[in-house]
Order: C-alpha cells, then sequence, then structure tokens
C-alpha cells in the first residue's frame, strides 16, 4: 500500500475519531461540508467523494456506516488484485471492517487502526483468520514469483496440509513439516501450489546503453547476466543509470517488464563512485562526464559490487548486492507529466484513469479554476497556479518541474487534447532551443495525456443526440488563429452542412464573430435551426436553453457558453423530459431501402 490512505470523516459523532486514526496512520481527514468542523479538505458528497478517491487507487478508511461505503464503490469493483483497501469504522471507534483489499493493505491497516484505538478488528479474509498471514501479499521488500499458484497453496493449508519454511520466515509462521513450502531465495526456482517462490529484492540492476539500443538486445543482455549470476529477476529492486538516459526505450521497457522502477543519477553522482568500479572507462568519462554507467549506476544506488560490467554490442550490465532488502529507492525518479482533461467540472464526468493520475501527482499546474473543480482530490499536494493567457508560461512550467524527477499533472478543463494544453506541451517539446524549447532535462520526461469528457460531449449529452451524424468544432477566439481563417471555416462548416460546436464563442472585448457566424448559417439552413446554448456544464450553476438559430443572440452567450448549431436535419423535439436535440444518421432511409428491397 504505497499510497497515503485518506480518512472520511462523515459526521459530528465520528469527527474525534476520525482524527484519532488520522494521527495513527498519519493519514489527511476529508470532511463532509457542514457537519465536520475541522478537516484537511471538504467534500460535499460523500458517495461522489468516496468513488473519486477509490477510482483514483487512494485507500479509504470511511468513520460510518459500511454500507456508504459499498454503495459508493461498487459500481467501480472489477479486479480485486488492482483495488485500493476500503476499511469502514463505526462511529464510536469500537469495530474495524477491512471492506476491500484485505490483501493489498486492508487486513494490516483495519489491525493497526484497532490496536490504536482498543477496537476489534473484524477480518474475515481466510489465510488471515487462520494463520495471520495472506500469503499472496508479503511484506515490503519481497516479491512473490508465482501468484498465480497462491490460492491453491492457501486452500491446501486450510484444509490441513501443513506448511514448511526454507529460508528466511518473512511471514513468522509456524513451520509444521507440512506439505506446502515456502521459500525465500535469491535463486531462481521454479514453483507450484505446494512450492510458492519469495524473492527479497537486495538487487540493483545497473544498465548503460549507445542512444537508441535495441530493447530486445538489451532484456536478453539482462537475462543472460542474472541466469550466470544465480540472480532471480523477482530479486530485482529497480533499474539503474545515468539521468541522460531517461529517456531511453531499453531502459525503460527492461525496468517495465521486470516490474521496478528506473532510477536516475546524475554524472557527478556516478563518478563519485570511480574508486570502486571494476572496469573504469576513459572513453565513457569523455562521452557522458563518468567513468562508468552500468557499475557507477548500481554502486550509487547501494551495495557491493557482485556482477562486474558485462557488455554488448550497445548495452552494459552490472549488478550490485544490498545486504537488506530495498524498500526507499535511490537516486531520482524520471519525471513524469500527465496531461488530463478533468471534464466540465463535476466529478462524475472525470474518468477514472484522470482521478488516478492526479492522485498519483505530486504537483498540480494549471489555470487556478481547474484546480479548484478538483475539490479535496487536490488537498495536500503542491499546486501551481496560472492566470488565463498564461498558458505556454504554464506548459513550460510543468515540463521543466517533470524534468527535476517530480510526478506533475498538467489540470485542463475538458479535454486536454481539444483547444487545451495538450498540443501546446508537444509544441514545446518539438521547438529547437534557439526557439524558445524547453531544456534538455525536460525532453527526457515521460508525457501522458488522458481522455476526459470535453464540454461538445458534455453539451451533446445534456441535449439528447445532436452529433448524431457529422459534426465538426471552431473556435471563434482570434487570439491564436487569424480572423480570415477563422471567416473560412465558417464558410465551409456551413457549406458543408456540418453540426457545429462553437468554442470561445465571445470575450468581454471580442463580440462580433458570434454574429457574423450566425449570419454566414443561415444562408445555407433553414432559419430554424435548432442551436443549443450549454453554459457552466457539470456545475450548480449549469443552464442549458434553445434558440432558432435566427433568434441567436450574443449577449447571451459568454466564454463558459457551448453554443451547438444544428445541421439541416437536426431536429428539436419536444419528449416526456422537455426539449431534446437530436441528428438522424439516416437510419430511416436505410430501413426504407431495405424494404423496398424485400418487396
Amino acid at each position: 500500500m504505497a499510497v497515503t490512505p485518506v480518512v472520511l470523516a462523515l459526521s459530528a459523532s465520528g469527527e474525534a475519531v476520525a482524527h484519532r486514526i488520522a494521527t495513527l496512520i498519519g493519514a489527511p481527514v476529508h470532511g463532509r461540508e457542514g457537519r465536520i468542523a475541522q478537516a484537511d479538505a471538504y467534500f460535499a458528497n460523500a458517495l461522489d467523494h468516496a468513488r473519486d478517491l477509490f477510482a483514483a487507487g487512494v485507500p479509504i478508511v470511511g468513520v460510518c456506516a459500511s454500507g456508504i461505503l459499498i454503495r459508493a464503490v461498487a459500481p467501480l469493483l472489477s479486479d480485486k488484485r488492482t483495488e485500493p483497501p476500503v476499511v469502514s469504522v463505526s462511529d464510536d471507534g469500537a469495530v474495524v471492517i477491512p471492506l476491500l483489499g484485505g490483501h493489498r493493505g486492508a487486513n494490516r491497516l483495519a489491525t493497526e487502526i484497532a490496536a490504536g484505538l482498543g477496537a476489534v478488528a473484524a477480518v474475515t479474509t481466510a489465510g488471515d483468520v487462520a494463520m495471520g498471514a495472506a500469503l499472496d501479499a508479503p511484506p515490503p521488500g519481497y516479491r512473490l514469483a508465482n501468484p498465480e499458484h497462491a490460492k491453491g497453496a492457501m486452500a491446501a493449508m486450510l484444509s490441513g496440509a501443513g506448511v514448511r519454511v526454507t529460508g528466511e520466515n518473512i511471514f513468522d509462521i509456524a513451520d509444521t513439516g507440512g506439505q506446502v513450502e515456502l521459500i525465500t531465495t535469491e535463486a531462481p526456482q521454479s514453483g507450484d501450489e505446494e512450492r510458492l517462490i519469495y524473492h527479497p529484492q537486495c538487487h540493483v540492476l545497473g544498465l548503460g546503453c549507445a542512444r537508441n539500443a535495441d530493447p530486445e538486445e538489451m532484456w536478453a543482455h539482462v537475462n543472460d547476466t542474472l541466469a550466470e549470476a544465480g540472480i532471480a529477476p523477482g530479486a530485482i529492486a529497480c533499474v539503474a543509470t545515468i539521468d541522460l538516459k531517461a529517456d531511453e526505450p531499453a531502459m525503460n521497457v527492461v525496468a517495465a517488464r521486470l516490474g521496478v522502477p528506473l532510477r536516475l543519477f546524475t554524472a557527478a553522482e556516478l563518478e563519485a563512485q570511480s574508486a570502486h568500479l571494476a572496469n573504469p572507462s576513459d572513453v565513457v568519462f569523455a562521452e557522458v562526464g563518468c567513468h562508468g554507467v552500468a557499475e557507477g549506476a548500481a554502486l550509487a544506488a547501494g551495495g557491493a559490487l557482485v556482477v562486474e560490467k558485462h557488455k554488448t554490442a550497445t548495452t552494459t550490465c552490472a549488478v550490485c548486492r544490498s545486504d537488506t532488502v530495498i524498500t526507499t529507492m535511490p537516486g531520482r525518479a524520471r519525471g513524469r507529466l500527465s496531461v488530463v482533461g478533468i471534464g466540465p467540472g463535476q466529478a462524475a464526468w472525470r474518468t477514472p484513469e484522470v482521478s488516478r493520475l492526479i492522485a498519483d501527482a505530486e504537483e498540480l499546474v494549471g489555470y487556478g479554476l481547474y484546480i479548484d473543480l478538483l475539490g479535496p482530490l487536490a488537498a495536500g499536494k503542491t499546486r501551481s497556479d496560472f492566470p488565463l493567457g498564461g498558458e505556454e508560461a504554464r506548459c513550460r512550467y510543468a515540463l521543466e518541474q517533470a524534468a527535476l524527477g517530480k510526478n506533475v499533472a498538467l489540470v485542463c478543463s475538458g479535454d486536454a487534447g481539444i483547444y487545451a494544453m495538450g498540443a501546446l506541451v508537444f509544441e514545446l517539446l518539438d521547438r529547437a532551443p534557439q526557439e524558445m524549447g524547453v531544456s534538455d532535462a525536460a525532453h527526457r520526461v515521460d508525457v501522458i495525456c488522458s481522455p476526459g469528457v470535453s464540454a461538445l460531449q458534455g453539451a451533446a449529452a445534456r441535449a439528447g443526440a445532436p452529433l448524431g451524424h457529422d459534426f465538426c468544432t471552431i473556435s471563434l477566439s482570434d487570439l491564436l488563429t487569424p480572423r480570415a481563417d477563422i471567416l473560412r471555416r465558417l464558410k465551409a462548416a456551413a457549406e458543408g452542412d456540418f453540426v457545429i460546436a462553437f468554442y470561445n464563442p465571445v470575450s468581454k472585448t471580442r463580440r462580433t464573430l458570434l454574429a457574423e457566424a450566425r449570419d454566414i448559417l443561415l444562408q445555407h439552413r433553414p432559419a430554424d435551426t435548432p442551436v443549443m446554448l450549454a453554459s457552466s456544464l457539470g456545475r450548480p450553476e449549469e443552464n442549458v436553453r434553445y434558440r432558432r438559430l435566427d433568434q441567436l443572440e450574443v449577449d447571451e452567450v459568454d466564454m463558459l457558453t457551448v453554443v451547438l448549431i444544428g445541421s439541416s436535419n437536426s431536429r428539436l423535439a419536444q419528449l416526456g423530459e422537455g426539449p431534446r436535440m437530436f441528428t438522424p444518421r439516416g437510419y430511416a432511409r436505410k430501413i426504407d431501402g431495405d424494404l423496398a428491397g424485400q418487396g
């Protein structure tokens, strides 16, 4: 359980217990607005907030009825191997119940809380009840090599097969000389339902390579080196290299396949190990500023050199061993920039992946209003607010912060790739240094883009189905696009009879383009073409209304409004729930044609 849990306090009767738990486990308290006097963050709706935290992979300790948490997370349940722990605690602190994620930390968390409160931990997981251990969840610093056999082994032990311990007894379990063997070893071994293999992660794999080395060559080299040394891949705690190789595909492929972090060191940090290198190289020093990358990185990460540098035509490999398992990773991580769209505003329209990336981030960068819309999910994080109009400075700052090894989220409304910061991030990365690009280190960060619900989609969903046929989007802002280009696109879209979504329809100083767009469209489609005006979508002040195209007035539109203009085929139907706007795809014509063909 690497992510810090959040303690939810829902009522005044449980507030004191929530704060006691927060102190016990070093977690923040999120409190219900209007009911909790003191909290690190506040939320309006308990179900929405618990669901948001769960989707983001954040462990939850709710001081509330179990049913509240169950109803909140039930729609998201899919894979117990990846779901975060969920624990409920009674308001009086007498009972602690791990509801989900027993083998992912919930049982340990419940037991820790119960011990601190003097409460009862209602642990029901069979292995924990019978043996006090979950065999598929070894202690930090150890890895189970054959997790697919853990269920069968547990079943055999619970049926009376008994257990036999070989090597370190990492579960502190009684050895009965039984049928199921728990083996802790650094060497590669095969297992089955009667042999569970645990590897202590006490080795560091140091790697070096030529630029754009073949990942498969590197992977084969690593496997051959480890096999020759009798070291199991599961005994590797991390992959270490020089920071100049942070974006090297081969390095990242090896780390990903081993399931361990990539850790980086500067040339100066590696050169500090030069006296301990078995194979120093003046050629390497001339190239990168240190006398050895693979050996130097392994040594910088800690431990003694147990495998000297091996090399192929384009890759090098070395291994160090620590006397203890490695749980605190040395060096620094490769920086990550997550470019995320949070939707129009409401948490229910934010994707689980975006919530997870935000929860994982150390720093949030964006227009202040957008970060505010994250509510408690942003609590406790470093945030860097930028004003409207500071878009390039915002993206540049986010990239350079990620270049320092940070995990940064660049927060956009809607979808980050639609009239937002996604394109500008890649434009900065594509620029040459003399063209006001970003630093070399910024070019090596890991950039992740995650989709969001765009204002266009939100407006269309509120309307009904206006995007049922071909559509386009046009920004009416002439700050970045020449006015002549906007007018040319308007005329083309009008002639093409597209449904059109207007972004940035007006501003305080720009009031004429929307009226010009209306007049251009009226030359190509009926005056009663339906128009939807959707303002502040997903927020309490949301306002949706419909107009005829010839009655569209500029003064009732602002920068928070999405304007959807129907095509000549779009309809505004008066249905049971009120007006609904849709654009037929042509199925009726298809059916008529099919019937005619049958006749």
